[in-house]
């Protein structure tokens, strides 16, 4: 990597941790990030196993079982028996799990179409084109 690309690199990685940062900071949930975190992808995923809302997280199939296990005992997740592997069960968002991650969007989004709408038109049309680079990105 030459050394602009790695400057780039630097200045990005910085400014999307500055803002994931801010984003977090608007959340008023008692969930930790890594809850939501997987709260918001079980969401995604409609239904799923663990194993496969691990490969989605990237982590280790530990560490989401522990969080699933916080999140059934809040009444956020739903676990059902897979209809397939009895060794296996298949989780989805609760009701209450929906509520609370909407709400945390809708607080989130607010605070975020505010600091848009003070943005120009061209700024709002560069931030449009680079989420759609920076979603292809982070799925790499």
């Amino acid at each position: 990597m030459n050394h602009s690309a790695y400057s780039q690199a630097h200045d990005l990685a910085g400014a999307v941790a500055r803002l994931n940062r801010r984003l977090r900071q608007e959340r008023r949930s008692a969930l930790t990030a890594s809850q939501l975190s997987v709260l918001s992808a079980v969401r995604a995923m409609g239904v799923a196993t663990p194993g496969a809302v691990a490969a989605r997280e990237r982590v280790q199939p530990p560490t989401v079982t522990r969080v699933l296990n916080a999140l059934d005992e809040a009444g956020l997740v739903v676990r059902e028996p897979h209809p397939d592997d009895g060794r296996q069960v298949l989780i989805s968002v609760s009701g209450l799990g929906e509520q609370i991650l909407t709400r945390e969007r809708d607080r989130r989004d607010e605070w975020l179409a505010a600091q848009l709408g003070s943005l120009t038109t061209d700024e709002r049309a560069l931030l449009t084109g680079a989420a759609a680079v920076l979603e292809r990105i982070a799925n790499e």
